[in-house]
């Protein structure tokens, strides 16, 4: 039997968070035993303590909330789609994703459908005389409970959607998924393995379609590398486009062990996710701040801000780690690559250095961002930092009309 790693799990619980019916499901389950958990109480001695409670009364309880749930669930529903769409045409497409898996959002249509379900169910089992004079007591209070955690829902609720799929909402969420991406990642720079420090040789795993590595199933590989007595050497990390004439990894083995089961444990989806690819956490936050410099939109304030969070998620990345925090190697038969800092400085700041070549405040802010990235503890990092710092001056000489304005950005690129 396949024991399914810690990190797997994670990954897979990830991906449930994205389904908008998996809590309504699990409420409404739960609302329906709720309904008949009241019957249990007639079982019981409880009867013969608690007061009698008209049952008309109930009943018109179940009524009011059967009749409004329905209404409350059908336009939340309209105001997360809407929140969704604002979020896709405001930020970009690719932010999607975070929006839909809003927990607030999730949490308040769970709470009405299920309300909804369970005002229902307790409803038609009241008309029937299911109850007697403890379960119609229990149902009064359930139904009084419920009608405190919708009201609660609602008005919390109210004050999330009216941000959920607002730019700087959706710049927030993207941020904070860079930065568990970017913190898991530091704990495991190789996710768990050797870092790969040869040339990759041996026999070649390849995908069985075109798609991107979402996620490496690491505790997989390891095992079937024990079973084998062999090494991998992983090429493609998460968010590497994968195809078929496109090695996955290599295998250090004459044996005649099966390749094809190690390309399972590579995940390969039509999107990049942003769980194991800090990566595409830039590449997002790149396109918002292409999107506000673009002539349609005009707004450099939302870039200048992007620039500021990539700035801080960059420093996060070279913050030193704790003693309790330094990686250890779980997978000594699986090699890693580590991530490029010249790749991630190109997906977070060529794009907007391009765009905003010609917007002095942005572009003066981006040499003030580079600079103190430059001053980072880090030669990587400096290097990096240094080299975009002379490429967006060579797009702003190219780019800008004005002397005093080109002037001003090779005063900011000097700072430290």
């Amino acid at each position: 039997m396949k024991i399914i790693s810690a990190d797997r799990l994670r990954f897979l619980v990830s991906r449930l968070r994205d389904r908008l019916w998996l809590k309504p499901l699990v409420v409404c389950i739960l609302s329906i035993a709720g309904a008949f958990i009241a019957k249990l109480a007639d079982r019981s001695d409880l009867g013969a303590f608690v007061p009698s409670i008209s049952i008309d009364s109930v009943e018109t309880a179940l009524s009011i909330m059967a009749a409004s749930m329905l209404v409350i669930a059908t336009f939340s529903v309209s105001s997360m789609v809407s929140a969704y769409a604002s979020a896709s045409s405001t930020a970009t497409p690719r932010s999607f994703s975070l929006v839909v898996a809003d927990d607030a959002s999730q949490n308040a249509l769970s709470t009405f459908v299920g309300a909804f379900i369970y005002s229902i169910v307790a409803l038609t089992a009241v008309k029937n005389d299911y109850y007697e004079t403890a379960g119609i007591f229990l149902l009064f209070v359930l139904t009084g409970v419920v009608f405190a955690i919708v009201i609660f829902t609602f008005v919390r609720w109210v004050d999330r959607i009216a941000r959920l799929g607002r730019l700087g909402s959706t710049i927030e969420k993207v941020e904070q998924a860079t930065e568990d991406a970017i913190r898991r990642r530091r704990l495991l720079p190789y996710l768990g393995g050797a870092e790969l420090l040869t040339t990759p040789s041996g026999r070649a795993i390849y995908a069985a379609g075109v798609g991107y590595v979402q996620h490496i199933d690491m505790a997989a590989l390891q095992q079937w590398a024990e079973d084998a007595q062999a090494n991998i050497q992983v090429v493609a990390l998460p968010g590497t486009l994968a195809a078929p004439g496109r090695p996955l990894a290599y295998v250090s083995t004459q044996s005649d062990a099966k390749l094809e089961t190690l390309s399972k444990a590579f995940q390969i989806g039509s999107t990049r996710l942003f769980d194991d690819d800090p990566r595409f956490g830039l590449v997002v936050l790149s396109e918002i701040a292409s999107r506000a410099l673009s002539e349609a939109i005009n707004d450099p304030g939302t870039a200048i801000g992007i620039v500021s969070t990539l700035t801080r998620l960059f420093t996060q990345w070279c913050d030193p780690l704790a003693e309790e925090q330094v990686p250890t190697m779980k997978y000594e038969r699986v090699e890693v690559p580590s991530l490029s800092i010249n790749d991630m400085f190109d997906d977070a700041f060529t794009a907007i250095a391009r765009d905003g070549a010609g917007t002095v405040e942005v572009a003066v802010r981006l040499q003030k961002a580079l600079a103190a990235l430059g001053s980072l503890n880090n030669a990587d990092v400096q290097a990096a930092a240094a080299y975009h710092s002379q490429l967006a001056l060579k797009r702003a000489r190219i780019a800008m009309d004005i002397d005093e304005d080109f002037q001003a950005m090779q005063s900011a690129a000097t700072q430290s």
